[in-house]
């Protein structure tokens, strides 16, 4: 069903909120009344009209939005739902994010919100005609943070430049406003001779002078993004980071300002200025933003990669003419040539040349691919040497490479659940701080030494510059973002966002046999004459008698035979035993053992050979040539190049395999035994395979299945996460979890291996974030001060919140470097067995 999309909002009437719902599934006009009857039911509705020429509800009610979509979606009419993102700026720590979430999912509309720190985004699921992403920015700018709707979530690079270029003159501006104050108030310090000479040449009410102008140029110009953000938090009742920079430079150069202009009204003793304290920690801070900056943007490198494989133009034939043009001109149908070197730029099949083309940065395998007239290419791979002509079939986002970057994109998004716990406590962390701050300084004003006062400011100011969460709200989407695009960099597409953090903890590892464990195509093993027959030419004709047949085994037996094949003169097709043909004159018999019996041919000689091959799980086919035994054909279905060392490589890991397949227990079973497979469920519907999955669970715990066909979705779907072979169908790729973009069986322990490594990082980034403000909090408060009689300096206290930050981020971005332990899916071996 087609229908014009507008969107109305929602709007407060009466004391009641008024909106107009997408309504899906009505198929006709008597869905109208039950989806009214429903809306009415639902708790708070106080009038519901359904339109079913437009597919909307106007719904007014006094409840909970949420319950309104509950009573559709129970009566089979689920609300239309989009998918959104919002490029945010003004995020500086955790607490933003927690904020920012918490703001857009009470906006009516919204089903889900998911901000993301190193991103600056936030991806958002609302439900059509409720709001709109213009609505949605402009409420999140309205509480401070300044946000716009994108189309793609990969910044663009000139707009990422010029942030990096804005943000280094602001730092060294800071830095060259902050270098005087510091010698001028720390040198003395340092260096007893230049104290003596600071006092003798300008005296030290000058230099006093001389800091307070040079401190103030600083906050007003470098410093004021501060100011201009926290303050507003702070009015807000939702403090953030810029609130305690705001608030421990505020009173470092408020308490200075008094020291030099007013010192009379400071306990005698106390009138110190810590000018200096207030301009490196602006410039720390600064500095510490733009490595941060510089590393973040190193985060999304992969999306930025791939988004760079598409060209600009193609070469497309219209009217009779070869011309380019912009990709956005591209339709499905056109005809596009593609020169060699050249980057495919859309998808198509080949309608002429062969070549062979280098799918490694789809698919991660470096092998390759040969293409002939009627194959698929897929847009942003590289053509080799051959010159093609192809007919497009997919462009713009139903591109492969669009719905690529798509899936990463919304994998690098993800809120994986270890991060719910840090939200919780970083959404209560930055007023937490302010807390501590002042009990920090009460403490020292009633028990500190005197002069307890400057005491107080500098242990009061530390606790505040220090404790600042961006390292807890950095720790987890950065190494998300890193460790995703180095997956899809190697064929792993982490579809949905728990599936990153469950992969690492499942237990046992099920499997789909056809397909995935093996090629999924029968091929001949062997040929066993008796009788003296001779194996080549029972191999022509038994060959020419299939090839009249569609049987898959029939296939085999034809690729196995000779490109030159004799017609046979007749044939005809014996449902459920085989075939009888006559070729070159001779009578030809092929079928399963009961078809020989039934023609009184003798196969004894042959049956010992046979069942030791059919108990390795080959499937056996008799051949009689003039009414005598002529030979026994074993077909299997060889297993995938890499499929053992897989499997090893998992067994290492500690996971338990499984094998859930709808072939007979027999195979199964053999083939079980050959890979070093645990268990064996067989003969299985796709319906048994979704209760043998349950007991798997219920025996093992965490399950991942593997799986490629259509057969395979409910399993995909039943179980913890499902992955996908991407050589697969559509629907398996759909309802999977995981999805490994080439067919190599590989990918799994990759996957695996990929998703505890990424959350060995993040557990390292979560761990070094709150133990730093777990240990450095007392510090900055003064806890060794009774040690040694030293506080900490509130500009160290900056210089180590501004390290921890870029620690966290440089530590995910190792993740880039991950080379997995499989062998390389394009060793020599590898491309020897796809050759043969």
């Amino acid at each position: 069903m087609s229908w014009a999309k507008f969107i109305v909002g929602t709007t407060r009437m009466t004391g009641s909120l008024q909106t107009q719902i997408k309504i899906t599934g009505m198929g006709c006009a008597s869905c109208v009344g039950r989806v009214e009857g429903a809306l009415l039911a639902a708790s708070g509705v106080r009038a519901a009209e359904v339109n079913f020429a437009t597919a909307s509800a106007d719904v007014t009610y006094d409840g909970s939005f949420s319950e309104v979509l509950s009573a559709l979606k129970a009566t089979g009419y689920p609300a239309a739902t989009r998918q959104t993102r919002l490029s945010i700026d003004g995020m500086s720590c955790a607490s933003c994010v927690s904020r920012i979430e918490r703001t857009l999912k009470a906006i009516p509309g919204v089903t889900e919100a998911t901000v993301n720190l190193a991103s600056n985004s936030a991806m958002m699921t609302y439900v059509e005609g409720a709001t709109d992403p213009a609505t949605l920015a402009r409420t999140l700018t309205e509480t401070g943070y300044p946000a716009h709707p994108v189309d793609c979530g990969v910044p663009d690079p000139d707009d990422r430049a010029d942030e990096l270029a804005s943000l280094r003159r602001t730092t060294l501006v800071a830095a060259a406003l902050a270098l005087p104050v510091f010698v001028l108030e720390m040198g003395g310090h340092l260096i007893p001779a230049f104290h003596h000479w600071v006092h003798a040449a300008i005296g030290l009410q000058t230099s006093y002078l001389i800091q307070f102008a040079l401190t103030s140029a600083l906050l007003i110009g470098p410093g004021r993004v501060f100011y201009a953000k926290g303050i507003p938090s702070l009015l807000r009742g939702a403090p953030d980071m810029n609130a305690l920079v705001a608030l421990g430079t505020g009173a470092a150069y408020l308490y200075s300002v008094l020291a030099t202009f007013a010192p009379q009204l400071l306990p005698q003793g106390t009138a110190n200025v810590y000018f200096e304290a207030a301009a490196v920690i602006v410039v720390l801070i600064l500095l510490g933003r733009l490595m941060e900056a510089r590393a973040k943007g190193r985060t999304g490198a992969a999306i930025r990669k791939l988004v760079g494989l598409q060209p600009k133009t193609a070469r497309v034939e219209r009217d009779g003419a070869t011309l380019d043009r912009p990709l956005a001109e591209i339709v499905a149908g056109d005809i596009v040539q593609i020169r060699p070197g050249e980057r495919i730029p859309v998808d198509g099949d080949v309608l002429d040349g062969t070549t062979y083309i280098d799918e490694s940065m789809i698919t991660g395998e470096p092998v390759p691919v040969g293409k002939a007239k009627g194959d698929p290419v897929v847009g942003g791979t590289v053509n080799g040497t051959g010159a093609l002509r192809i007919r497009a079939t997919h462009v713009g986002a139903d591109s492969v490479l669009a719905q690529v970057i798509g899936m990463v994109e919304q994998a690098q998004g993800a809120k994986l659940p270890i991060q719910g716990l840090v939200d919780r406590i970083t959404y209560y962390f930055v007023p937490a701080v302010m807390g501590m701050a002042l009990m920090t300084v009460a403490t020292w004003l009633i028990y500190g030494p005197a002069p307890a006062l400057p005491l107080a400011l500098v242990a009061g100011v530390s606790v505040l510059i220090i404790a600042c969460p961006c390292a807890m709200g950095l720790a987890t989407p950065t190494s998300i973002m890193v460790g995703t695009g180095r997956a899809a960099e190697l064929g792993v597409l982490f579809r949905k966002g728990d599936a990153l953090q469950l992969l690492q903890q499942a237990r046992v590892i099920a499997l789909d046999k056809t397909g995935t464990l093996t090629l999924g195509r029968p091929e001949l093993e062997d040929v066993m004459t008796a009788n003296g027959f001779d194996r080549a030419d029972v191999l022509r004709l038994s060959a020419a008698a299939e090839a009249r047949s569609e049987h898959p085994i029939a296939s085999a037996i034809v690729r196995a035979g000779p490109a030159e094949l004799p017609n046979p003169e007749e044939f005809e097709s014996l449902t459920g035993l085989g075939l009888r043909a006559q070729v070159e004159g001779r009578s030809v018999l092929i079928g399963a053992d009961r078809l020989m019996e039934q023609h009184n041919i003798d196969i004894s000689d042959l049956q010992p050979k046979v069942q030791e091959r059919a108990a390795k799980g080959a499937t056996p086919i008799y051949v009689a040539i003039d009414g005598q035994s002529a030979a026994a054909l074993t077909v299997s279905d060889p297993i995938k190049p890499g499929t053992a060392e897989t499997l090893a490589r998992l067994h290492a890991m500690g996971v338990t395999l499984a094998m859930v397949t709808g072939d007979n227990a027999q195979t199964a079973q053999a083939l079980a035994e050959k890979l070093g497979i645990d268990h064996v469920t067989a003969e299985v519907l796709p319906e048994g395979k979704v209760e043998a999955i349950k007991a798997l669970q219920h025996k093992f715990g965490t399950l991942a299945f593997v799986g490629d066909g259509i057969n395979d979705a409910p399993a995909l779907a039943a179980a913890d996460i499902g992955v996908a072979i991407g050589t697969g169908t559509d629907v398996a790729i759909e309802t999977a979890d995981v999805v490994l973009m080439s067919g190599d069986l590989r990918g799994v322990a990759n996957a695996v291996e990929i998703s505890q490594r990424t959350m060995r990082n993040i557990r390292q980034n979560l761990g070094w974030a709150f133990g730093y403000n777990t240990l450095l909090i007392p510090v900055a408060a003064g806890a060794l001060y009774p040690l040694g009689g030293h506080l900490l300096s509130p500009a160290l206290a900056a210089g180590a919140m501004a390290l921890s930050s870029v620690f966290v981020v440089s530590n995910a971005l190792r993740l880039r470097r991950i080379q997995t332990s499989m062998p390389d899916i394009g060793d020599k071996a590898f491309r020897q067995e796809v050759a043969a």
